[in-house]
């Protein structure tokens, strides 16, 4: 059998494998929205998504009940480290939220990285912790969340987590109009490295072959489980192999001139935006750069293209727009009336400031 090729892998893979595949990848996170509808049976199918295709190690979380960190550290521990403990999963939730709010499964030992260099031996935290409605949580566990994500360790006063280099933090959460509500904290957002909107008509890999599907108000608290269904094969099994070989496939993609200079005229509208109150930092043209050059190889190619470029900006950038009420305005200070700027920015939303943007005349 031929070796399978990084564009072959891209189109076997669903558009939320290739979001977590990227992440993986670079080490960064995802930020996962959907209906509300939705919530339960995609948390299920990113959980089938990361032991089958990544094979690793994870854990859901629901955070509408969390007040304290330690109500998501106690649920995000391995099951080796709540023994180590003494320590029963969600010991400080009350008894009919405990029961329900995570789920783990380990086929085998998957604590081991699935991308060499990493230290399991060191880490007692799952690779996958799966957080609904993670914007609900106060702003005291985002930033020590944060500081696990950056640091991959955190200390609080009754459990040291040490999470493994390639952990992977998904919040996922409902999307009601067109922006997160509450949204996160700023650093946090900057932190997530790209978004991705599952709509439910585009179906789900695992989960439709499976009986994992909720039943009504049910799916909140359904526990996964081993299925009849489980080990059939839906898409290939990506592992440190093929994640390095995309790394040092993007590492080598080219890019003009004229691109590169798209890419700065993106970052730079963005900016200079009447509808933009912030969000366009730094790091979020780090991550626009470095997202473009892993689509490349993704399709077949080791040079980025205005189209690769404009689909990275929409995925690293939506999440992270902040949009600017009619008192943000700058036309303010220079004599503008607020009912005038209020009718120009009342249909305003991160999507049509992005599309806005990319109507620049890209390069040929």
């Amino acid at each position: 059998m031929a070796e399978l090729t990084l564009d072959d892998l891209a189109r076997q893979l669903s558009d939320i494998e290739v979001a977590l595949l990227l992440c993986l990848v670079v080490r960064e996170q995802c930020l996962i929205e959907t209906i509300d509808a939705c919530l339960h049976d995609l948390a299920k199918e990113l959980a089938l998504i990361g032991l089958n295709t990544f094979d690793i190690s994870y854990s859901i979380i629901d955070c509408a009940s969390a007040t304290a960190i330690d109500d998501i550290c106690n649920e995000i521990l391995t099951p080796e480290a709540r023994k180590s403990q003494g320590r029963p999963s969600g010991s400080r939730m009350n008894t009919e939220t405990s029961s329900n709010l995570s789920s783990y499964k380990s086929l085998r030992d998957h604590s081991k990285s699935p991308i060499p260099g990493t230290h399991p031996e060191s880490s007692n935290v799952v690779n996958m912790v799966i957080a609904k409605n993670f914007n609900l949580v106060g702003e005291d566990i985002q930033v020590q969340i944060l500081e696990l994500m950056r640091s991959r360790k955190l200390v609080t006063e009754t459990v040291i987590l040490n999470a493994p280099e390639d952990f992977l933090f998904v919040p996922l959460v409902v999307r009601e109009g067109d922006q997160l509500h509450p949204p996160f904290k700023f650093h946090l957002t900057d932190h997530l490295f790209i978004s991705h909107f599952h709509d439910p008509g585009n179906g789900y890999v695992y989960l439709e072959d499976s009986d994992w599907f909720s039943d009504g108000e049910q799916s909140a608290s359904s526990v996964i489980r081993k299925t009849a269904s489980y080990h059939q094969k839906k898409s290939p099994k990506v592992d440190g192999t093929m994640m390095n070989k995309l790394s040092e496939a993007s590492d080598t993609v080219s890019t003009s001139a004229e691109v590169v200079r798209y890419i700065q005229d993106i970052v730079v509208f963005l900016r200079l935006s009447r509808a933009v109150a912030g969000g366009v930092s730094a790091k979020a043209s780090n991550h626009f750069s470095r997202f473009a050059q892993l689509l490349a190889p993704l399709h077949g190619i080791d040079y980025l293209t205005p189209s690769i470029v404009a689909l990275a900006a929409r995925k690293v950038f939506r999440h992270r727009i902040v949009v600017a009420t009619p008192d943000d305005d700058r036309s303010l200070q220079y004599g503008s009336d607020v009912v005038a700027v209020s009718q120009v920015l009342v249909d305003v939303t991160p999507d049509s400031i992005l599309d806005g943007v990319l109507a620049l005349e890209p390069p040929i």
